[in-house]
């Protein structure tokens, strides 16, 4: 059994328990917008659902030294209330200072906090009962950043199991270690061009025909791995690398719908989405050689007795790619099912 069939059960066995988490509350969330405007003033937006709890109540907190210019005016929604009014800050604006919602605690929900500052900077944070201020940091450093997106780029990758289960399918196709690195490189230009290219902008496509199309892109890639080798070999296997980079830009689209619901820090933009494509490599690089490891140690564990075995992880996955296929595309046609 040669070590990276050695180590599928173990990796697979791991993708497919993870798991998406989502936190449910019986409240909508309250939503608090601050918009700096020329002067030291300031537009504020307070929404909050008028489902609440006997005796509570909340309300928005400013900084001391902001002054209301003009009364609210209510806007009644459906299931909200929406005040705007404008205020009058002293020098400095917003930054160095609390910003926040009393009453969290009391109605046992969170509230949503926004806040564009002049600079064009966007601070935005939840608050709850525990942490009902939110403070109004300097504009971060670089390296603050470059530690920050870098961070998000990891935590994406490796809680993303159909990324990393097309990436564990190349390690099956690949066998030469040259080879392999130019597949993996192809396959890191690819996601890096479109990621590049979604966070800026300049290429919008729905999510969820995307993740429709990953999941097929593992799918097609363990359909390949279950052929027996022919007298002539497919383009996946003549050249894995361009393969790889062309399903590379259908992931990047992926990554980018992960970094849209972070946004990017004004200013530093170039810097942000660099640092989160290299957590993005630093992930797979890891991923990789856990890979590698485990696969040597149970190859040298494992008895010859084994090597049927072999068959079982790319059948996994592609069952695994299939019910996603099944799962995304019900999602797409149907997103009430």
């Amino acid at each position: 059994m040669t070590p990276l069939r050695a180590a599928s059960i173990a990796v697979l066995v791991t993708l497919g328990a993870l798991s998406g988490r989502a936190v449910a509350h019986s409240l909508s969330p309250a939503l608090l917008e601050i918009d700096e405007l020329a002067g030291n003033r300031l537009a504020v937006s307070w929404k909050m659902s008028i489902y609440q709890g006997p005796g509570v109540t909340l309300r928005p907190v400013l900084p001391p030294e902001c002054v209301p210019e003009t009364e609210p005016s209510e806007t009644a929604g459906v299931d909200s209330v929406t005040a705007r009014w404008t205020a009058h800050c002293g020098p400095g604006g917003l930054v160095g200072r609390d910003v926040g919602v009393d009453g969290l605690a009391t109605g046992k929900t969170d509230a949503l906090v926004r806040v564009t500052l002049a600079d064009g900077r966007v601070v935005q944070g939840v608050l709850r009962g525990s942490e009902p201020r939110l403070r109004i940091q300097e504009r971060p450093r670089r390296i603050d950043v470059i530690r920050s997106y870098a961070k998000l780029g990891i935590e994406h990758i490796v809680t993303g199991p159909d990324h990393l289960l097309f990436v564990f399918g190349l390690l099956l196709l690949v066998g030469s270690p040259g080879l392999l690195v130019r597949t993996v490189t192809a396959f890191t230009v690819g996601h890096s061009i479109t990621l590049s290219l979604a966070a800026l902008g300049l290429a919008r496509v729905p999510s969820r025909p995307i993740e429709v199309g990953i999941a097929a892109s593992v799918f097609l890639l363990a359909v390949e791995l279950s052929r027996e080798a022919g007298p002539r070999a497919t383009l996946m296997r003549r050249a894995p690398w361009l393969v790889a980079g062309l399903f590379g830009l259908l992931h990047g689209l992926g990554f980018a719908g992960a970094l849209a619901e972070i946004g990017l820090p004004a200013g530093e933009i170039p810097t942000a989405l660099f640092a989160f494509n290299v957590g993005i490599e630093i992930g797979q690089l890891f991923f990789i050689g856990l890979v590698l490891a485990v696969g040597r140690v149970l190859a040298w564990l494992a008895p010859s007795s084994l090597s049927a075995a072999r068959w079982f992880p790319i059948y996994a996955m592609g069952s695994l790619s299939a019910l996603w296929c099944i799962e995304r595309t019900l999602a797409l046609v149907a997103p009430s099912w």
